[in-house]
This record gives C-alpha cells, structure tokens and sequence, in this order.
C-alpha cells in the first residue's frame, strides 16, 4: 500500500450489510478501489441515516469486497 490510499463515499438505498458484500461492486477495479482504501457508506434510506466506514479487503477485475465496517454515529441534542 505504500502509505497512500483512496478514500470512497457511496450513498445509496441499500442496506450497508448488502455493499459490503463481495461483489456488489462490479466495477470497483475500474474505478480504482484497491485492497486498503477506505470507503464511506452511507444508507440513505434508514432512520436515522445509517453510516459506517469500511476498507476494501479485496479488490478484482469482477468484484470488490468490503469488511464488516465501523459505525459512525452523530449525536444531535438540540
């Protein structure tokens, strides 16, 4: 990896536990996710908006796979 990666964002309806998922991304490799990047994956669709953080474990011509992820919540109290 070399100390340099890539950082992601995907907003979407699905559920963050269907992206993370090997081969939901198809095109990843294209696109230029490569194993250590990080990615941003935003439900837009829960209530509350549901967000975790993830790292690409692997990442080939026909699909990329993300971990389990770390839930990023924010807390509003006004």
């Amino acid at each position: 990896i070399g100390g340099t990666f890539n950082m992601w964002v995907y907003k979407s309806t699905d559920a963050v536990t269907s992206v993370r998922v090997s081969g939901y991304f198809t095109d990843g490799w294209e696109l230029g996710m490569r194993e250590g990047d990080l990615v941003v994956v935003i439900d837009t669709d829960a209530s509350p908006i549901s967000t975790q953080l993830c790292i690409v474990t692997s990442a080939t011509s026909s699909a990329v796979d993300l971990s389990d992820g770390t839930a990023v919540t924010a807390t509003d109290t006004d």
